[in-house]
C-alpha cells in the first residue's frame, strides 16, 4: 500500500537545514523526511490486535509542525519515545476488516475512531501501570517496553503505522466504536475534541469566569465550543487570522483579540477586567502586567510558545491558572508575574478517561454522547479535504492557513 512515511537520515536532514534557509517549500522538497512510498499492506500483527479500513485521516498540529520541524533548536526528551521509519497520522476514523483470533469486544464491518495511545494493553505488558489502570492512557509508563518499539501513539512508532495509509493496524482496546447516528466527519474530531476537553477539565472555571482561550486552530475552537455549551463562562479568543476569529465568534466567544501587537491583548483585557497596569520601568524593554482582584481566572493556552507563555502571565488574575495544551520549540521569556502573582502553570497532554458531570468514561465516549444529545457541533472547523496523493498540496495547506483559511485538513480515503 502507499503511505505518507516521515524518516530521518542525517545526510538528508543537513542538505534541508541549508535548503530551508532558501525557502520554506525544502520542508515539502527533495530532501523533506516526508515521502509518499509503498510500505507493506497493514496485517495483524498480534493475536489481540485488528486491521482498520481507512476512512478519514485528521492532520494533526503535531503532524504539520513535525514536518515543518525546525532540526537546529531540537533539544526534547521525547525524543527518545519516537523510532523511524514512522507512518505518520492518528485522527483516524475507519472500519475493522480483520481481526485478531483473540479479539474479543470488535468485529468486523465496525465502524471506529483510534485511540492512538500505545499503551500497556497495546504493547502486551503485564500487569498494567497504575496511570493505565487509571485511564490514563497518554502518561503510560510503558512507550519504551513490550513488543512494539518506542512510540508515544500511532504514527510515531516503527511498528504501529498510522493513518496516512489505507489502512491501520490497532489492538481492540485502540478501536472506539462510532454509534450509527455519528458521521464520518464528526467522528473524525474525537481526537482533537478530547484533547481539549482534557484541558479544560483538568482546570474547569467557575461559573461567571472570565477565560481567554490562546489561539484558535483546532484545539483552541474545540476549547470554545466545549467552554461555551458546558460552562457559563465568558470567554475572550486570541487569533492569528481573520477566519478564526469569526470561526471563535460563531462558536461563542464573546470577544476577539489579535495576536500581535501583544501589547494590545494586554491593554484590551486591562479595558476588560479594570485591573491595574504594572509596566516596567520608564525606558526597560518589556512587557506590563495586569494586576486586580478582578481578572482572568483561566488562559487555556493552545500555542505553547514563549510569546504566548510570556502574554498569559500577564494577563492572567491573581492565582488564576495557565493550562498549557499546545507545544513549540521552547524559548525564554520574562516570567517575573508568575510568582508575583502565584500564578497556576498547568500542563495538559491529551486525553484518556475522563470524569465529566458525574460520568467516568473516556473522552470520545463523552464527545458522542454530546453531539447525539446536541449539545456541541465543532464539524464548522471541518475546512479542506484532500487526497493522499496530494500531501504536498495538503501540508501547504496548513502551513499558509492565513491565505487558505484552514483549520482541519483531512485526507479523505473513500473515494
Amino acid at each position: 500500500m502507499q503511505a505518507l512515511v516521515f524518516d530521518v537520515n542525517v545526510e538528508e536532514i543537513i542538505h534541508l537545514i541549508q535548503d530551508v534557509g532558501q525557502s520554506k517549500e525544502a520542508y515539502l522538497g527533495e530532501h523533506s523526511p516526508l515521502t509518499l512510498r509503498e510500505v507493506p499492506d497493514a496485517v495483524v500483527q498480534f493475536p489481540d490486535w485488528l486491521v482498520i479500513t481507512t476512512h478519514l485521516t485528521g492532520i494533526c498540529g503535531s503532524d504539520y509542525k513535525q514536518v515543518f520541524i525546525d532540526f537546529e533548536n531540537i533539544d526534547s526528551p521525547l525524543a527518545a519515545c519516537a523510532t523511524f521509519p514512522q507512518v505518520m497520522g492518528h485522527e483516524v476514523v475507519g472500519t475493522i476488516a480483520a481481526v485478531g483470533p483473540a479479539v474479543t469486544t470488535r468485529r468486523v464491518g465496525q465502524r471506529v475512531v483510534l485511540n492512538p495511545w500505545l499503551s500497556c494493553a497495546p504493547r502486551g505488558v503485564r500487569p498494567l501501570c497504575p496511570m493505565c489502570v487509571a485511564g490514563q492512557y497518554s502518561l503510560c509508563q510503558s512507550f519504551r517496553r513490550g513488543r512494539l518499539a518506542a512510540g508515544i501513539h500511532t504514527g510515531t512508532c516503527r511498528d504501529a503505522s498510522g493513518g496516512f495509509a489505507p489502512a491501520v493496524p490497532a489492538h481492540e482496546s485502540m478501536a472506539i466504536p462510532i454509534p450509527d447516528d455519528i458521521s464520518d466527519e464528526q467522528a473524525v474530531l474525537a481526537d482533537p475534541f478530547s484533547v481539549s476537553l482534557h484541558s479544560v477539565l483538568r482546570h474547569p472555571p467557575q461559573p461567571g469566569d472570565l477565560v481567554v482561550v490562546y489561539g484558535c486552530g483546532t484545539l483552541g475552537l474545540c476549547a470554545i465550543e466545549i467552554l461555551h455549551k458546558l460552562f457559563d463562562v465568558r470567554i475572550v479568543a486570541i487569533t492569528r487570522f481573520a477566519h478564526q476569529a469569526r470561526l471563535a465568534r460563531q462558536l461563542g466567544a464573546a470577544e476577539t483579540i489579535a495576536w500581535r501587537p501583544v501589547e494590545d491583548i494586554i491593554e484590551r483585557l486591562r479595558e476588560t477586567t479594570g485591573a491595574e497596569l504594572f509596566s516596567p520601568s520608564a525606558g526597560a524593554p518589556g512587557l506590563p502586567m495586569l494586576f486586580g482582584p478582578a481578572g482572568v481566572r483561566v488562559v487555556y493556552n493552545t500555542v505553547g510558545t514563549a510569546e504566548s507563555l510570556e502574554v498569559a502571565v500577564r494577563i492572567a488574575g491573581p492565582r488564576a491558572t495557565v493550562v498549557i495544551s499546545g507545544v513549540d520549540t521552547p524559548a525564554r521569556f520574562e516570567w517575573s508575574p508568575h510568582y508575583f502573582k502565584e500564578i497556576n502553570l498547568v500542563g495538559s497532554n491529551a486525553f484518556g478517561v475522563e470524569e465529566w458531570n458525574g460520568v467516568r468514561q473516556h473522552a470520545m465516549a463523552h464527545y458522542f454522547d454530546l453531539i447525539r444529545s446536541h449539545r456541541v457541533d465543532v464539524t464548522p472547523i471541518l475546512t479542506h479535504r484532500f487526497a493522499l496523493a496530494d500531501f504536498k498540496e495538503a501540508f501547504r495547506t496548513t502551513h499558509h492557513q492565513g491565505e487558505t483559511g484552514a483549520v482541519k485538513v483531512l485526507f479523505d480515503f473513500r473515494a
